[in-house]
């Protein structure tokens, strides 16, 4: 049986958090990677949303590999810029991680409303620039996958990573930033 869409979003999460329980950068990374092919089965209607997430992934991914043992942890990221007063900068990775971090709680609540509104239309969805409803779950699902099992359990978990970082922004004055 072959894994749903989320199967591997699903399998990233069980490596984002280091045995301390913090979050990690690289995997917290690649499980915002394996959702951008899912928002090319949009069509047209996420592609800012696509560009902005990638933009910041590749923002908080080089911060990274600079120095992968410095950065380990996701929130050092920003600990960082806030010791060195540039986290407000908008180029910064705090920025980044503010607006990834909304970019996913965006597409959390739109993937778990998908799951719990099954008479949602696309045109309620992303306007009139998706694919119709039908079609669209077609593309991201097959038969005999756990779609609907994967697809709650992914909103589920990765809520709760997504809160953390807003918890922590929160904590350092940076949870309010502007674009």
């Amino acid at each position: 049986m072959k894994g749903s869409v989320f199967s591997a979003p699903l399998e990233q999460l069980k490596h984002v958090k280091s045995e301390e329980g913090q979050i990690l950068t690289k995997p917290f990374l690649d499980v915002c990677k394996t959702l951008l092919p899912v928002l090319d089965k949009f069509g047209a209607a996420l592609s800012i949303v696509k560009s902005d997430v990638g933009g910041n992934i590749s923002r908080l991914e080089s911060k990274y590999q600079s120095n992968p043992s410095e950065y380990k942890h996701l929130h050092s990221l920003v600990q960082k810029e806030v010791e060195a007063k540039t986290a407000k900068s908008s180029s910064s990775c705090t920025n980044g991680l503010l607006w990834l971090t909304r970019s996913m709680d965006f597409l959390v609540l739109l993937f778990g409303n998908l799951q719990a509104h099954q008479n949602w239309t696309m045109e309620q969805v992303a306007m009139k620039l998706a694919p119709e409803r039908k079609k669209f779950l077609e593309t991201i699902s097959s038969p005999g996958d756990d779609f609907e099992s994967d697809i709650g359990k992914f909103c589920t978990n990765f809520s709760s990573v997504l809160q953390e970082n807003h918890n922590f922004l929160a904590s350092v004055g940076m949870d309010n930033l502007k674009a």
